[in-house]
């Protein structure tokens, strides 16, 4: 069937947007995907494909130089040439040399500034090239600034990224442009009319007019908008409600194994227990992770280790801790933690009882926290739910404002650990340091041997099971509904989201 123009798609977001910007916004860059585009991105299989970049640099093309005494790189990107910014203007290799120096301003305040401290200079020998000097061998190079993202510096040069309206209204070069912004309600994207990418026939994409994303934190409206036909696309669908709406006629769901985990993360600036490590592996023992699956629908696949099971590198042979209630109580026991007359265990004082935080309102992660809080239960350790939502939620998760932190994460295609792991990792609220983990880490993401680097990977998450800071409890898929109406619609399973390659989507009339 020929795919047409026009018609709007509605899509429906599980929670409230932070900011547009998709270098500071703590979510995940749905809406940013459709609006900006960077040179690379992942594809449905999470290779690196070029999109404002003519190829994707390797050793083998000559894109990628490594100096001779292998301690620094540099990459050549040649950019794609009659481009423009949906306001008309041209980009050009200006824009990503702008785009580094403002990301790594330190008056800026990002979410993730990965890959701007690895970078020396960068060369701009013309319009269509750009010359990146590394200071080290960044193998991870792909995975992070400019696959985000290009920021425009005719528009935002010598102005401050924090308070701009570009925060509102980003200026991108993808299929969409925005239109209109209501914080808490919705985002309007309208077709870009200078979008450079046309289909094998040499149609202009997009095929879609519009984009509206509607904000939806309540996952039982979201499944009712669902099945009136007002959403005709959500992902994330709590995995109790996929048997309603998967018999629902116009909907069909799609599966998604995307590249993330759910974990339990300890808190190890909060409260004593925490860091003894028998308590750790008490809760280990004592989570039974098939059980959590089970509770959400048989979806989840039990994990024990950080690095999904799609990665060569994920370690079979980490430590593991299996079900076993028995073994988690004499732990405790030995950790001379006693039964008090409640029944939470205590021990010179101070009982075994801690908040526990998911993100409210999510109600996948609200069930597998029910079975956890049962399952600390039943060998005397107390757990009690303190669920933010919003930027309550994101600040917690940044500065450690919880005992125990239950979510998950999702990783690029080629992801980088130290962000939750590293003691300066980004996203490691919790705390949690270990120099050995650190330098293993250091040469994961210093080398483009993979023999080097998959060992390396290999004896972190050993490592890291010993330790535990976190307990990998399931590698969950999204459940994705979508009107049967879509045509073109491929899942992502990368964080760069569903929405980074939105031109060739259409609606069949």
């Amino acid at each position: 069937m020929a795919q047409q123009r026009g018609g709007t798609l509605t899509v429906g977001l599980g929670y409230d947007i932070d900011t547009l910007n998709v270098y500071s916004t703590g979510y995940l860059g749905d809406v940013q995907a459709a609006v900006v585009e960077g040179l690379l991105a992942p594809d449905s299989k999470a290779r690196y494909v070029p999109v404002l970049a003519t190829r994707v640099p390797t050793i083998q093309n000559g894109g990628i130089k490594v100096a001779p005494d292998g301690k620094s790189m540099v990459v050549t990107y040649t950019l794609r040439p009659g481009v423009k910014w949906s306001d008309g203007q041209p980009f050009t290799s200006a824009d990503v040399k702008f785009t580094w120096e403002a990301v790594k301003n330190p008056k800026f305040i990002a979410e993730s500034k990965d890959g701007t401290d690895d970078i020396s200079s960068i060369d701009t020998p013309n319009p269509l090239t750009v010359v990146v000097n590394y200071k080290r061998v960044a193998p991870d190079f792909a995975s992070t600034l400019f696959t985000f993202g290009i920021l425009p510096k005719h528009t935002l040069d010598g102005k401050d990224l924090n308070t701009d309206t570009y925060n509102q209204q980003p200026l991108g070069t993808g299929p969409f442009k925005v239109t209109e912004y209501r914080k808490g309600q919705y985002v309007i994207l309208d077709r870009n009319p200078f979008y450079w990418r046309k289909d094998s026939s040499g149609v202009q994409l997009p095929y879609l007019d519009r984009m509206v994303f509607k904000i939806i934190p309540d996952s039982n409206t979201m499944v009712t908008q669902l099945k009136s036909g007002e959403v005709q696309l959500a992902y994330g669908v709590p995995y109790s409600q996929v048997p309603q709406l998967d018999s629902q006629p116009g909907l069909q769901i799609v599966k998604n194994a995307v590249l993330s985990w759910q974990h339990l993360d300890f808190n190890f600036k909060g409260p004593a227990p925490l860091r003894d490590l028998n308590v750790r592996k008490a809760f280990a023992y004592a989570i039974n992770k098939a059980t959590v699956s089970r509770a959400l629908g048989g979806y989840p696949t039990p994990i024990d280790t950080v690095v999904v099971p799609v990665f060569s590198y994920s370690n079979k042979l980490v430590p593991k801790y299996p079900y076993d209630p028995a073994k988690a109580r004499q732990l405790l026991d030995a950790a001379g933690y006693k039964p008090g007359p409640d029944g939470i265990r205590v021990k010179d004082g101070q009982r075994l009882s801690f908040n526990i935080m998911v993100q409210a309102g999510r109600s996948t992660d609200e069930d597998a926290e029910q079975v956890i809080i049962a399952s600390l239960k039943a060998i005397g350790v107390e757990l009690k739910p303190d669920n933010k939502s919003g930027v309550a939620f994101r600040d917690a998760r940044y500065k450690g404002g919880y005992d125990l932190f239950y979510s998950g994460w999702i990783t690029a295609a080629d992801p980088t650990y130290s962000v939750f792991f590293g003691s300066k990792g980004v996203n490691n609220g919790q705390g949690y340091s270990n120099p050995k983990v650190d330098a293993l880490l250091n040469t994961a993401e210093s080398t483009l041997d993979a023999t080097a680097r998959g060992k390396a990977l290999r004896d972190f998450q050993t490592l890291l099971m010993q330790d535990l800071p976190s307990i990998p409890v399931t590698s969950n898929p999204s459940m994705i509904a979508v009107t049967d109406k879509l045509g073109g619609f491929v899942p992502n399973p990368t964080n760069m989201t569903n929405f980074v390659n939105t031109s060739g989507w259409y609606l069949k009339k």
